[in-house]
């Protein structure tokens, strides 16, 4: 089997993958199609065979630390260092970043001190508008990580999110395209479909909505 026909097996299984509803995503953008990595972390060993893959993509490289976003990406993270070490037959560390309400995210806890220097493999679950992941490429730089590359699970703008628009090397395990849109070019909203709020920010977005009018 190949990587992408698993791992799509894998989030269809745990129920990680969404169709056919009305999210609004981190970002703010709405779209049809979301990813629920909350859905696929409740399953360790599904969890697991994922970020083995991740290590894998990755196992050439000189890594001596795996970084990503708290929180779903501390997990997943911590489990492809995990992965490497066994591959490579040495210790790979693991450090997340924490956010902070500003917007930019921070290492902190002695991560900060821990990165510095470092070889930097990144790992987030999903690109859906490329904000996350470019917040953790500034944070890695910021604290003297040295970036060797950047994996993801899912990519959903393949054409927008590369290696080419990143300035660092990028893959991902596999995507599943979907087109996102600002609230006023939403044709859902337009349509009236109601917005999920069991996933995503949706719930967040109709309370800040309810604020403003």
């Amino acid at each position: 089997m190949k990587i992408e026909e698993e791992v799509l097996d894998i989030l269809k299984s745990t129920q990680a993958v969404i169709t056919d509803s009305h999210i609004v995503g981190t970002s703010g953008r709405h779209m049809s199609i979301y990813i629920n990595k909350d859905n696929l972390l409740p399953h360790p060993a599904q969890t697991s065979r994922i970020c083995r893959l991740l290590a894998e993509r990755n196992e050439d490289l000189d890594i001596e630390l795996v970084a990503s976003p708290i929180v779903a990406g501390a997990i997943l993270g911590h489990e492809v260092a995990r992965h490497l070490s066994e591959i490579k037959g040495k210790e790979i560390l693991s450090a997340y970043a924490d956010k902070t309400e500003e917007g930019p995210l921070v290492f902190k806890r002695g991560y900060d001190a821990l990165i510095k220097g470092k070889k930097v493999l990144i790992i987030e679950d999903t690109v859906a508008t490329g904000l996350s992941v470019n917040k953790m490429i500034d944070v890695v730089k910021k604290f003297g990580g040295q970036i060797q590359a950047m994996t993801v699970i899912v990519n959903r703008v393949p054409k927008e999110i590369n290696s080419q628009t990143l300035g660092v090397a990028f893959s991902s395990l596999v995507e599943i395209l979907a087109d996102t849109y600002k609230e006023k070019a939403c044709p859902m909203c337009k349509e009236a479909v109601p917005i999920n709020t069991t996933v995503g920010h949706g719930k967040k977005f109709l309370e800040e909505k309810a604020k403003s009018n």
